[in-house]
């Protein structure tokens, strides 16, 4: 039965290209993994429209943007 072997033992059932496959996908998620867990939210265009405050409120700009 598949489900009862470790990973290890079901990679070293595959022939060594699809191993090699498995390797990179592998190194692949573990990068992503690290590039998300160090990654902080950036915000720099906060304020950036705030020259327009006065003129429009979200509720405008929501309809405006429905429009198009």
């Amino acid at each position: 039965m598949q489900d009862k072997k470790t990973l290890e033992e079901l990679i070293k059932e595959l022939p060594p290209h699809y191993q090699t496959e498995v390797k990179d996908f592998v190194v692949f998620l573990l990068t992503k993994h690290e590039a998300k867990k160090g990654r902080r939210l950036s915000q720099n265009w906060a304020g950036a429209l705030s020259e327009h405050r006065d003129k429009y409120t979200s509720v405008a700009l929501q309809h405006e943007a429905s429009q198009r």
